[in-house]
Parts: structure tokens; sequence; C-alpha cells
């Protein structure tokens, strides 16, 4: 893989703050022509540098105000517990990441529900249905101080 230089980190910065400009926009502010610009977005994307491009939206609004983290410990450790535990956590919208940990615990989930309610429901009807679950601890976020989706490159 070829390495990045001080262009194409402009590049990956820019877009990450906004994946919206265009190669024209960002030629501009790069101080060169639009063409080669967009050859090396293109480029960054087909070596894998630009997974894809996505809109973030404000969970307030889409009514998913609560963020909870939860820690969960599984009882047995084998392998087919663990690609079970991850294929059926896959299958759960409501958690947006999920983690597999060294440490206390197993893996660490963030889930986002409209409710406590909700969250109980969903921790009632699908999370608790997981085989082999052993502990889960629940932590809901009271403020959010810093959120971002951009790497520092």
């Amino acid at each position: 893989m070829e390495q990045l230089d001080h262009t194409d980190i402009t590049i990956l910065r820019i877009l990450q703050e906004d994946s919206k400009k265009t190669a024209k926009e960002i030629a501009k502010i790069l101080n060169i022509t639009a063409s080669p610009v967009y050859e090396r977005i293109r480029r960054l994307e087909k070596q894998g540098f630009i997974k894809k491009y996505v809109a973030i939206l404000d969970k307030k609004l889409i009514d998913r105000a609560i963020t909870t983290i939860c820690q969960v410990s599984m009882r047995y450790h084998n392998e087919a517990f663990i690609e079970k535990f991850e294929k059926q956590i896959q299958n759960l919208k409501e958690v947006q990441e999920c983690y597999h940990m060294a440490g206390q615990v197993d893996f660490v989930l963030k889930i986002h529900t409209k409710s406590l309610e909700e969250y109980h429901d969903f921790v009632k009807t699908k999370l608790s249905k997981i085989e082999n679950i052993g502990v889960l601890n629940s932590t809901f976020v009271l403020k959010e101080i810093k959120h971002t989706s951009e790497f520092y490159i």
C-alpha cells in the first residue's frame, strides 16, 4: 500500500469534515486543479482508505436520545459461543457498535433507544435471549461531551 503524502492527508481531513465536498471545492482549498484531486480520491477509495460515505443523523431528532453502554460477560469462552454471539449481535438494529474486549468484560455494546422502557424491552426480548450471556451491565449516558467520526491523521 502506498504511503499517504501531505495532499492525500489533507483530502482525507476535508472529506472527514464534509464528505459532500466536491473535487472542485477541495481543489480550490488545496490551490490545485480538480482532476488530480478527483484521481486521488478514487485511488484512496480503491486502496480502502475511504470505506464509505455516510450521513450522520441527529439522534434526538430521530428519537433515539437514550445512549446505553452495555458490558457483556460470557459464561463460556469457546470459539463457537463467541462466533454465535457476534453473528446474533449483527442482527440487532438497536446496537450501533460492538467491540470484543480483553479484560474484565468480553463485549461492549453501544445501544440507542427512544426511552429507558424501550431499552428494557430490548434487553428482555432480544439481548437476554442470546445464549451464553453471563452478566449484563448497563450504564446510561447523561451527557455527550465529545462525539466524532473523524480520525486524527
